[in-house]
Order: C-alpha cells, then structure tokens, then sequence
C-alpha cells in the first residue's frame, strides 16, 4: 500500500464514511493514477478536468456513479493533498442531475402489490419497506428488538449519513410482521439472508423479491423497490400529516428534500373539484 492511499484511507475512517464508500473513493483515485501513470499528487487541476471529461465521453458511466467519482477525487484532493476547495469545484464539476418526478403507487396497487406475494417473509419485508417509508438497507438490516410493539413505532439505527430515528409501524404491518415470526422463526435479523442466516437479506435479493411481486400484480414498475418509499411519502401527506412530520420519519435533513417525495395519486385528484364546479351563492 503506497502512503498516499494510506493517508487516504485514515482521512475517511476519522471522518466516519462507510467501507462502501471509502472503496469507491479509493478505486476512483487508483483509476485516475492509472489513467496517466503517474502517482495523483503530481497532476494537475487542468490534467483532473482532462480525465473527469474522458471518463464523461468514454465510460458511458450512469450520472450516479459519476457523482460517486467526483466526490472521491475531491476528497482526496482537498483532505489528503490540502488543494484549494474552489479550484476542485471548478475542475471537478458534478454531474447536473436529471429532473425526474418521483413515481408513487396508488393505494390500491400497493395492496395488489401484497397480495402477490406468496411467501410470508416477501409480503412482510414489502410491507415493512411500504409502511415505514423505508429505504432498501434499512429494511434489510432490521433486527426484531428495533420493532416496538408498545409505541407502534420502528427503530431505524444508523441510517443514511448514519442517522438514528423512529417510523411509523401501521397495526396491518405488525400483524403480518407477528404472523410471519411464528412462521419462520427469524434469528438475529429481522430479514435474514436465506444462504446465511447470520447475515442480513442482500439488497439485491430485497429487489427481486418487489420485481417479482410487480410482475405477478401485473403493475408498472415505477422505479425499483424505492417506489415504495415514494408511495409512502405520497399516502401520508394525502391523509394531511405536516410536512415536517414526515420529514423526521423518512430521516431528512432538509424539508426541501421531503417535498420532492410528495406527489399527488391520480387517485386522490380526481376526488378533488375545483372552486370553479362549486355552485354559486343563491
């Protein structure tokens, strides 16, 4: 291991990223050395905006994973080599991100969505994700002591950007929750992985099981498993929770971050008239 990628890796573990991301950023600045051969702190600002352009033209890499790739070069650039921030974001640009509207199930798609699943441990791990408003890891690394029965509440521990906080646990999902633990009897996990108990579901199998349970609904799929989640955010602001409510139990950290999740069913429009169909005073 060369200094420089050690220094590197003991800049991200005092600042507390995840081995997932402390990866990514490695491999980011290891491609770049690549790229010209020559060790990162010898390059210059203009040979760093030469090779993000390269990798722009040429990789056909998704705007995610290039974002991922400019934000493991800054660091490195800015907390291992000390260069100037400004001179990064100039050279450095991120990616400017598609403006896509969030799709949202209605609510009677969800419960089709349910009904598809055959196995308990599917439909309770949908519903799971479904009625906390929960991200795919999050669900996958619940354990039975983070469900409180009492409150009516689930724990999340160290969510995104490692931060606690407390969902909503709806009674129909409790109940299936119950119904599934006497069935199958999890240990450790609340949604252990079938080919090693000791170790939460995989992300990539809690996909599958929502695409799987799409297709045999005969729905749409609106954007993975986190479709859901979306769905989630739509439902409670249509039953009239504040905004900042919401806010805390999808663990945001801004509210304008919240408001992009919030999308109107065509469900609940149509129950709405416009002031203009309302009869006129006699």
């Amino acid at each position: 291991m060369t200094p420089l990628r050690q220094r590197l890796l003991e800049e991200l573990v005092l600042r507390g990223y995840s081995d997932k991301t402390a990866e990514a950023y490695v491999h980011a600045v290891a491609c770049l050395a690549q790229h010209y051969g020559r060790s990162p702190d010898l390059l210059s600002d203009a040979e760093l905006r030469a090779y993000l352009l390269h990798v722009h033209l040429n990789s056909h890499k998704a705007r995610s994973t290039l974002n991922v790739i400019v934000s493991g070069l800054r660091f490195f650039y800015q907390r291992v080599l000390h260069r100037p921030f400004h001179h990064l974001e100039e050279n450095l640009p991120r990616p400017r991100p598609p403006k896509r509207r969030a799709r949202a199930y209605t609510l009677a798609e969800v419960r089709r969505l349910f009904k598809a699943c055959a196995h308990p441990k599917h439909r309770a791990f949908l519903m799971t994700v479904y009625g906390a408003g929960l991200r795919l890891n999050e669900a996958c690394r619940l354990r039975p002591e983070h469900i409180d029965r009492s409150a009516g509440q689930i724990r999340v521990e160290q969510g995104k950007g490692h931060k606690d906080r407390y969902t909503a646990l709806p009674q129909l999902v409790l109940r299936e929750l119950e119904s599934y633990w006497r069935e199958c009897r999890p240990q450790g996990w609340l949604f252990p992985s079938t080919r090693n108990p000791s170790e939460p579901m995989p992300g990539g199998t809690g996909q599958k099981i929502f695409y799987e349970a799409v297709a045999r609904a005969r729905l749409q799929d609106k954007g993975g498993i986190h479709s859901l989640r979306h769905s989630f955010a739509t439902h409670w602001i249509e039953a009239g929770i504040p905004l900042f409510v919401l806010k805390r139990m999808l663990g945001h950290t801004s509210l304008s971050t919240t408001a992009k999740y919030v999308h109107l069913s065509r469900e609940f429009l149509s129950s709405i008239k416009s002031p203009l169909d309302t009869p006129k005073d006699s």
